[in-house]
């Protein structure tokens, strides 16, 4: 019997491909990014594993393939600006604003899935020299930076956790013992240090008004750095992702099959039991509230989409493929939504 996924949303096999982590695109500093020059019917990279996006007459672009004449404008975020759910990537909302809703200026997917800010940013500064002017970045993003921040205390260093840095501890521990094995200090073997144990989803931390904070503090931080390295003349955006939960959507009937599923089948936990702390509007309302404040004194424009995104749908809209990804329906209500929000044309 075929899983709800397989028939109400065939496009996520790509993705499981696309981030199979036996062929992950492993990167210096960045930790990881995309496979290169991937291709499927739902998702497409250039030679750096950036996604495609769509222009209104067909054409293509990426920031590492064929790049339109300046100024450009990027979409920047993680999995969900990456457009993960698209069934192409004609659907994603790079494309959707490129194609359709903003069109004045090419528009380039400059998102990376299970990003947080950091590498967000990081991604900007490595990449860079590729791309022309920009007149335009927007930041989609948030949930990774609350999920990360929840990390024990000893990952989150000076600046942040990130998703599979449990693997990147346990494999440097390794690395230290190894050398431990080869090297004397005084004549003596250096004394051997236990392995840090991978991190649980038992070991967050549940100091919800520490988390907020953290997550605030860090983003804030990168978002000034955006500032500085994009220059006077490029409009910067900040927008709070619009989610399931965040936004108060009741189910639609393919949304119930989905996500009970989704928690049925997960060998990790239900989403309430992985990330129902953060996944109240409270807490989304709060960050938001932290993010704004400090955006202001960076001249970095900020929206919340949650708010106008559930006034745009009702309980019948099937735009979710899961908790914080969008259908096709979803990236256009939202594209749409971000254009006449942030004024783009």
């Amino acid at each position: 019997m075929k899983l709800q996924r397989e028939v109400l949303t065939p496009q996520m096999a790509d993705y499981d491909r696309f981030f199979d982590h036996g062929n992950m695109n492993y990167q210096p500093y960045l930790m990881y990014f995309h496979q290169q020059n991937f291709r499927s019917k739902a998702v497409n990279s250039d030679r750096s594993g950036f996604r495609l996006s769509v222009g209104p007459d067909g054409e293509r672009a990426s920031a590492a393939s064929y790049v339109p004449p300046g100024p450009v404008r990027l979409l920047s975020g993680s999995s969900t600006a990456l457009g993960m759910g698209a069934t192409g990537d004609e659907h994603t909302l790079a494309s959707l604003l490129w194609r359709r809703y903003a069109p004045s200026g090419p528009w380039l997917n400059f998102a990376g899935r299970c990003y947080n800010s950091t590498q967000e940013l990081l991604l900007f500064t490595l990449y860079r020299h590729l791309l022309p002017e920009i007149d335009e970045i927007v930041i989609f993003s948030g949930f990774n930076d609350l999920t990360v921040a929840r990390l024990p205390e000893w990952q989150q260093g000076d600046h942040g956790a990130f998703w599979f840095c449990g693997e990147y501890y346990a494999a440097m521990d390794e690395l230290r013992e190894r050398n431990r094995k080869t090297t004397k200090v005084f004549g003596k073997r250096s004394e051997r240090v236990p392995p840090r144990p991978i991190a649980t989803f038992e070991d967050v931390r549940r100091d919800i008004d520490a988390v907020i904070e953290s997550a605030a503090e860090l983003t804030l931080r990168h978002l000034d750095t955006w500032r500085r390295l994009a220059g006077p003349e490029t409009r910067i955006s900040y927008v709070l992702q619009p989610m399931f939960p965040w936004m108060g959507k009741s189910r639609s009937p393919e949304e119930k099959l989905l996500f009970d599923e989704i928690d049925r089948i997960s060998k990790l936990g239900t989403w309430e039991e992985l990330y129902g702390d953060i996944s109240k509007p409270e807490v989304a309302r709060r960050f938001a509230e932290a993010i704004q404040a400090g955006c202001e004194k960076s001249d970095v424009r900020f929206y919340d989409l949650n708010p106008p995104a559930a006034a745009l749908v009702d309980a019948n809209d099937w735009i979710f493929v899961d908790r914080a990804h969008y259908t096709d329906k979803g990236h256009d209500v939202i594209a749409r939504l971000l254009a006449e929000t942030l004024e783009l044309s």
